[in-house]
Parts: structure tokens; sequence; C-alpha cells
């Protein structure tokens, strides 16, 4: 044994032993080194001390339990004198933002198909292909004939890269707008569910115009002389879900969110740190409180309590009666009021004035 070593084993003795109230001559030096130690690990020194402190010797057979809290209680003073600040509480918008990210979250088409009826869908843009992340069909909504348009993001993880995650490539936004100038033909009402994080942004799909698709909806959409009701049923992100939301009505479950950008995304333009999401959530304004006080949306729809993910058939049923609801309004409406209507809705969004 080297002495160097010798002499370490030496004084992580007396630390233990001074822990468990035996002092060795060297005290002083052993108390100063205890200072150095983490408060949280004192009773774990004395502890050692302790069980240390029985094979010294039989005459040390006292209450060591009592000795070692007294010890405690005496070097109290080593403790920190500033402790960690509290963490500051999770904004509800981030908390909202998880909730609609939920892995069991229903999705567009488990609302489809808890809604819906005799559904036939229509394929393909009719200019490249057909997208599997959008789908289009017509089908019976409570008797009533409708056109059915949604983002679908996939279920299992093959199904999910298929669909790459529920993001539109322009022949997707093209073969829903095909749908809905098919529904304008016929007289239907156009109904159209969003969870989507955005637009597909790769190369391909702005080699294809995925922008002047998305441009191309927005202006249709304004056009169209059929009632329009879009849903936001998870996320609604950026231009993407735009192209899907130039409604007469637009809705929001309870739970859900709306915004130009993710949290994620938009934390690490401001901040340069996408840690920092749950302080972008609530600076984005993106619940669906939110969104009504700025006018973005019509009406918010009430999820059973914990999130739609809680119980779907619950939550599939309490937007059928809000959908039904809105749905009889606009078709009371004259196609000339209803055009007006829809103008001045989206002329209007988050336009404030103060009394002067």
């Amino acid at each position: 044994m080297t002495s160097a070593t010798s002499l370490s084993i030496r004084k992580r003795s007396r630390m233990l032993m001074f822990a468990a109230g035996v002092f060795p001559s060297g005290c002083a030096v052993v108390k100063m080194r205890t200072r150095s130690l983490d408060f949280w690990a004192l009773p774990v020194v004395c502890q050692c001390g302790a069980r240390g402190r029985r094979g010294l010797s039989a005459g040390f057979a006292a209450d060591f339990d009592r000795q070692i809290l007294l010890q405690s209680e005496a070097m109290s003073d080593y403790a920190p004198t500033n402790p960690a600040p509290a963490s500051e509480p999770v904004p509800e918008a981030w908390i909202k933002t998880e909730l609609a990210r939920h892995p069991q979250r229903p999705d567009p088409l488990a609302f489809m198909e808890a809604l819906f009826t005799d559904y036939s869908e229509v394929h393909g843009d009719r200019v490249y292909g057909d997208d599997p992340a959008m789908t289009c069909g017509m089908a019976r909504f409570r008797g009533q004939e409708v056109m059915v348009i949604a983002n679908l993001k996939g279920r299992s993880t093959r199904e999910k890269v298929q669909r790459r995650f529920g993001m539109p490539d322009p022949e997707g936004y093209r073969k829903a707008l095909r749908a809905m100038k098919l529904a304008e033909k016929f007289g239907r009402p156009i109904l159209t569910f969003i969870d989507l994080m955005g637009a597909n942004p790769g190369l391909g799909a702005e080699e294809r115009g995925q922008g002047e698709a998305i441009a191309r909806n927005l202006r249709e959409m304004a056009r169209l002389r059929v009632p329009t009701i879009a849903t936001i049923t998870g996320e609604g992100g950026s231009g993407g879900a735009l192209a899907l939301a130039v409604a007469d009505r637009v809705l929001m479950l309870q739970t859900a969110i709306y915004s130009v950008i993710s949290p994620e995304a938009c934390a690490s333009i401001m901040w340069r740190d996408a840690s920092q999401r749950a302080k972008a959530a609530a600076a984005l304004k993106a619940t669906a409180e939110d969104a009504k006080a700025l006018a973005c949306i019509d009406d918010i729809v009430p999820e059973p309590e914990g999130g739609a993910h809680t119980d779907a058939a619950r939550a599939a049923e309490m937007l059928g009666d809000r959908l039904h609801l809105h749905l009889e309004e606009l078709k009371a409406l004259p196609v000339e009021q209803l055009l007006e209507q829809r103008y001045q809705k989206f002329r209007n969004i988050a336009q404030f004035y103060t009394a002067g």
C-alpha cells in the first residue's frame, strides 16, 4: 500500500468518525473537510460512520440513531442558505399543445368513421397524383348529403410515414379543391377536418407548386356558393391548415391549437432555443380561447374531461351536435348573404378599436 493511499484512508476514517461523534486527533481538519460535503450526503456519512463505529469497540453499543440525529442537527449550519428557486408553472397553452398531440387523441379519420355513413372517396387531383395525406369524399351526415375533406396522419408507424405524418403535398390540396368544386356543382355542404403541423415543406412539393396550390385553395374557398364548415381537431398549423379553413364557420376542439408556426420552431427562431417551447406556446396565442378572442374561429367544441382521447366516442358525439347546429343555420341563409358574411368574417379577423 502506498503512503498516499494510506493517508487517504486515514482521512476518510477521520471524517466518518467525526460524523458519528468520535473525535480523533486532527478533528479540526476533518471538520474543515466536512464543510465541503453536500448537506444531502451528511445522513449517509453519519450512517456509514455509525457502522464503522460499531466495529471499533463494544463500548459504543449506544443509541446510534439518536447520536446520528444529534450530529445531523449540529451540522445543519452547513446546509445551503440559497435554496434553488421553485420551477415556473407550465403555461396552459403548452399543456393544451401536448393534449392536441396526444398519441391516443382521435384523428380526423376517427371522427369521420363516427359521424358519417355511405362514404364514397374521390381520388387524385387529375394533374399529378393521389396524395395519401388527404382524403375527400361524399357522405351522409345525419341524413344530409355532404362533402367531407380531411388530412390523414396515419396510425401505425408505416402508415404515418406513408402519409408523411399528415403533411399534404400540392396534389392533396388540388384534390381537395377538386372535391370542393364537385360539391359546389351538386349543392352539397362542405365539411373539412384539420389536424396537421403544416403542408409538406419538401423540395419535391415546392417544385410542384406547393405555395400556388395553397393560395388557390384560399381564393376558391372564399368563393364557394355552398355552406362550408372547418373543424380543427388537433393541430392547425400554418398555411397548410388555412388552405382547408376559409369557411363560413371555423370550429376548434377545446384542447386543439391553431397557429402560424409550431412552438418548437418559434422558440428556435425567437430565443435560439427550442427548449423554450412552452414559453413560445403561450406567446403564440394558439389555444381555442385565444383564437376565439381574436375572431379567428367561431365556436369552441367542448371535450370530455381530460381531453378527447379519454372518450373518443363522446368527443365525436359532441362535435357532431355542434356541426349539425351550425350546418342548419348556414343552410337557411341565401347564397349571396352567405358569401357576404364569409367575406366580412375574414376581413375583420383580429381587428381591435379603442375609444378615442
